[in-house]
């Protein structure tokens, strides 16, 4: 079986990639990160970001499925609440 379509392997990843990023920001607190440290808890800290804002973007998907009333962009009557990422990024408009 190919391990990326194991939902326990990506488990896995976001587990090493959290305990990570609290190791990388306890050597920034101890002042004994390096500049490659500080660089890779920025890069660890937006993954970790953009993974909670698609959790939050997927129950509010659900909600809506469920005839729940669910927060929109301010800018738009239709937009569920997430980052837009460039290459790969999921629909700004999950509904359309």
């Amino acid at each position: 079986m190919d391990p990326k379509d194991n939902k326990h392997y990506y488990h896995m990843i976001g587990k090493v990639a959290v305990e990570k990023l609290a190791s990388l920001r306890s050597k920034m607190r101890d002042d004994t990160a390096t500049s490659d440290d500080r660089r890779h808890a920025a890069i660890l800290a937006e993954i970790v970001a953009l993974a909670g804002n698609r959790v939050s973007a997927g129950a509010n998907e659900t909600a809506r499925k469920e005839g729940r009333n669910v927060w929109v962009e301010r800018t738009s009557g239709s937009h569920y609440p997430h980052i837009r990422l460039h290459g790969g990024a999921l629909e700004d408009d999950p509904i359309a």
